[in-house]
């Protein structure tokens, strides 16, 4: 996927490429130093390795799919919208498709400085007999 003259679409992309390789050197670069992020059941988090350990407990992997990513800018930040569904890798290897995703990230002066995340990961790991 490619955006042309969209610097922070790509800023974010970028950074979740990283994340899902799990490179948190290069995932690091494209953060604030005073960055949050909130996934779904989860408290405030600033750091990627705290991250990481959160994720460990719920699943082994997870990739996305994206069906749109938008942005929006103000004078002071800028606010990308990606949206889609997850393939997720449960704890017991079994896996999920469809699972539907919306990552909201604000950035400012290039960097990630507050990531949203709503997903239905909870309702899959539900549904999901092997969990």
């Amino acid at each position: 996927m490619s955006y042309p003259d969209n610097h922070s679409t790509e800023q974010v992309l970028a950074f979740l490429t990283a994340m899902e390789a799990r490179d948190l050197a290069s995932a690091k670069r494209y953060l604030a130093t005073h960055v949050v992020m909130q996934f779904p059941g989860a408290p405030p988090m600033q750091r990627l390795n705290e991250v990481v350990e959160w994720a460990k407990t719920r699943y082994r992997r997870v990739s996305k799919t994206f069906h749109a990513v938008d942005q929006c800018l103000y004078p002071n930040h800028c606010v990308v919208v990606c949206h889609g569904e997850l393939t997720v890798e449960w704890l017991d290897g079994s896996t999920s498709t469809g699972v539907r995703f919306i990552d909201r990230f604000e950035l400012t002066d290039g960097l990630i400085t507050r990531q949203d995340v709503w997903n239905d990961l909870a309702l899959a790991a539900r549904t999901n007999s092997h969990c």
